[in-house]
């Protein structure tokens, strides 16, 4: 299965100035976030000078937007492939999960940034961020109606539980700051909490269908 913890490829080739440039901003967003990232920094990493860097992206801002539009629109075709994937239910849930944590674990910049959009541009959200396709949920919640039928899971909404799935991988790291304020942990011990995440998150999730 894709990794998303890697950056998508930009428009340029592997080699290019404007891959490098991509690559070091994906590198310090994740690190620092958009607040804390810094043109500079995102030079450096790049091997160019700040003046190059202005050239490509205008600001950090568009870059910033730009990473992520490409992370999103890398990760969106592998979650509808996902969710129409003839895969037994269970398997779809464990690989949903399993895919998820490890997106926004690895572009911890992300919640917040469709957050953010989603609040510019409310219902043309997905036109004006995505190029491809929105991930189509029906043949998960047929598979969740037959479950039912069948008695293997209770009786459950099939938009509760795809909610209840994203919602549970995606704000812990969305949170991290308070959660990790919260919990009084330090950096290390809250990335090995959310390491823990994908055990937790798939065991709540299949107790909370049992029949």
């Amino acid at each position: 299965m894709d990794n998303l913890s890697i950056p998508a490829d930009s428009p340029g080739g592997p080699d290019s100035t404007e891959q490098r440039i991509f690559d070091a901003a994906h590198d310090v967003f994740v690190q620092k976030g958009l607040d804390g990232a810094k043109m500079q920094e995102i030079a450096d990493r790049a091997g160019i000078n700040k003046a190059l860097l202005h050239y490509y992206y205008r600001s950090k801002e568009k870059l910033y937007e730009t990473v992520a539009r490409a992370v999103i629109n890398r990760a969106f075709p592998v979650i509808r492939k996902m969710l129409e994937s003839d895969d037994p239910l269970e398997l779809k849930i464990s690989r949903f999960i399993d895919f998820y944590i490890d997106l926004v674990s690895g572009n911890p910049f992300l919640p917040l940034f469709v957050i953010t959009e989603m609040h510019k541009h409310q219902d043309r959200f997905f036109e004006t961020v995505l190029s491809g396709q929105l991930p189509q949920p029906e043949v998960f919640f047929q598979q969740v109606e037959s479950a039912i039928a069948e008695g293997r899971i209770r009786p459950l909404d099939p938009r509760h539980l795809l909610v209840n799935m994203v919602s549970m991988c995606a704000f812990p790291v969305l949170g991290r700051p308070m959660i990790r304020v919260v919990l009084g942990q330090s950096q290390q011990e809250m990335s090995v909490f959310l390491g823990q995440r994908k055990a937790e998150v798939k065991e709540f999730i299949f107790q909370s269908i049992q029949p």
